[in-house]
């Protein structure tokens, strides 16, 4: 605890040789003392003792020093810092977020250690573990070979937590965390999970009080703003949609299971884990009309070194939502239809979900990225397909729609025809068109 309650006494005299002056203090009722060999000696550590208390610093009741000098006696290492926190967050965090903490920390901890030649080559394997699946470089616990020489650097290079109580270097720290490996802006919503979970590491370390206060609170920094409104022309129109569904059908078995699977993240606007733990007794699909799908939880793909099993996926409840809620989510006939098709052919898995991998086991992206690069080797189909490689299915390229319109022989997104198709496409949708 800390108290402003302090009365520091004069120098008194006692009969020793080794330390006859003795300094005398006393914080919230409780004296503590320090013995000098001079009274030079006695006389400066009775000036700091006031200095702190005339600028109004509160004192530590255990120690009965001032909180800076606590700070400064228990200088904790800021690597040793960044893993306790990695380590206090892990058995409750998600696998993705337990990755985004890493990569996070990794960079941070990367712009505070010092430049040089060693901090470039340390860098350099730092930046390769915090690739995709492998960011390793803050949680590891038995690091090996060159990851190992690579933390070892860091450990011994990497500042005090009391010395980023310093705007400047804060500021530094950001400037790292805005930019991609490739020194290119990031995007504005990485930044700004970035930003979160270094503050979150500092408010540790100000609660373990290593800090002050939150340093990152003194840094004038303006944060690009996201977008958060949907771009209507990003959005595939049905004629789209069913372009890339016809696509991914013609691509043998393996594509006509999961033409099922691209519809439902087009139709109902799931999002890939999501469809991946979508089973049938989560299906309402009548004969006529709208269906239902009753949405009990995801399964979104990570790597294995952040789930607990070890698995490259992670089950878990919806996102953003409860432990066991539910989300019922209206479907338009065109996909149920799709859906009682798929039921009837292929089947479900031995677990009872709509789709699995060839060997079994959940979908992976993998596959899912390579049905839409895939298709027919001749005509429209393929090449939109390859244009939408690695992108979102709700969310194909400008650049594809532009190309798409007069390789189908269909009018450009601006003309009449086309703005009355987009009209059109809610009553399209309800009347199950397009299948």
């Amino acid at each position: 605890m800390h108290s402003y309650d302090v009365r520091v006494w004069n120098i008194r005299k006692r009969p020793s040789k080794a330390a006859p002056f003795q300094l005398r203090w006393q914080v919230a009722g409780k004296e503590y003392q320090e013995k000098f060999a001079t009274k030079t000696l006695a006389d400066a550590r009775r000036a700091e003792l006031l200095t702190a208390t005339l600028k109004g610093e509160p004192f530590d009741t255990e120690s009965g020093l001032p909180v800076s000098e606590v700070r400064e006696r228990n200088r904790t290492n800021w690597y040793a810092h960044a893993r306790a926190h990695v380590g206090r967050k892990w058995p409750t965090a998600a696998a993705k977020h337990r990755a985004s903490i890493a990569e996070s920390l990794a960079i941070a901890t990367m712009a505070l250690c010092p430049p040089g030649r060693a901090g470039r080559r340390t860098t350099s394997c730092v930046a390769r573990s915090t690739s995709g699946d492998s960011t390793r470089a803050v949680t590891t616990r038995n690091p090996r070979g060159e990851e190992a020489k690579a933390l070892a650097w860091v450990e011994r290079n990497a500042p005090a937590v009391v010395d980023l109580d310093n705007a400047a270097r804060m500021r530094t720290v950001l400037e790292h965390l805005a930019k991609r490996q490739d020194g290119k802006p990031a995007a504005a919503n990485t930044f700004r999970r970035r930003r979160a979970v270094l503050s979150n590491c500092l408010r540790l370390a100000v609660e373990h009080e290593l800090l002050p206060g939150n340093p990152l609170h003194r840094v004038h920094w303006e944060t690009p703003k996201a977008v958060e409104e949907l771009d209507a022309r990003s959005v595939a129109t049905p004629a789209q949609a069913r372009a890339l569904l016809d696509a991914v059908r013609a691509q043998g078995p393996r594509g006509a299971h999961l033409v099922a699977f691209f519809a439902c993240i087009y139709y109902a606007a799931l999002r890939p884990e999501e469809v991946s733990m979508l089973s049938a007794d989560q299906c309402d699909l009548p004969m006529e009309g709208w269906g239902r799908l009753m949405l009990a939880g995801a399964r979104p793909q990570v790597g294995s070194a952040w789930t607990d099993d070890g698995k490259p996926y992670e089950e878990r409840q919806l996102k953003h939502r409860a432990h066991r809620a539910v989300r019922p989510v209206p479907i338009p006939p065109v996909l149920v239809g799709i859906l009682r098709d798929h039921l009837e052919a292929p089947g479900t898995t031995a677990d009872g979900r709509l789709f699995s991998a060839v060997r079994g086991g959940p979908v992976r992206s993998q596959e899912y990225d390579a049905r839409l690069e895939g298709g027919p080797p001749e005509g429209a189909h393929a090449r939109a397909g390859r244009l939408s490689a690695g992108r979102h299915p709700l969310r194909p390229a400008a650049r594809m729609r532009v190309l798409l319109a007069p390789l189908r022989g269909e009018p450009g997104r601006d003309s009449p025809p086309r703005r009355a198709e987009r009209r059109r496409a809610p009553a399209l949708l309800r009347q199950g068109a397009g299948r």
